[in-house]
């Protein structure tokens, strides 16, 4: 399906205007009032939730692989998420995986 340059451009403001309310709704109204408590100690998860949300997909479905989960990669999450719940140290967790990845990947081929 082709779009004209004015469907384009018109789907382009939208996307804008859409993100501009979704971002003002949150900075903009909200930013000078104080928040409750209980909102600022669910909002200390949120980065700790953001990594795992975005390397999920790359371990369970790798476009390397085909799409099709494989050992390198799914040793590679275990041996990151035991580093990092024993060791409590973020660089730790993700040297650990790095290094297990891509040993894995030399020793399997």
């Amino acid at each position: 399906m082709s779009y004209s340059t004015a469907e384009i451009w018109f789907i382009v403001i939208v996307l804008g205007l859409g993100t501009f309310l979704l971002r003002f709704s949150f900075l903009g109204v909200i930013g000078r009032r104080q928040l409750p408590g209980w909102v600022l100690r669910h909002l200390r998860y949120t980065a700790v939730a953001v990594l795992p949300a975005l390397v999920a997909p790359l371990v369970l479905w790798p476009q390397a692989a085909g799409g099709e989960p494989n050992p390198p990669r799914l040793l590679a999450a275990a041996v990151t998420l035991g580093v990092g719940y024993f060791s409590r140290n973020v660089l730790a967790a993700i040297g650990g995986g790095a290094v297990t990845l891509y040993l894995m990947l030399f020793l399997m081929g």
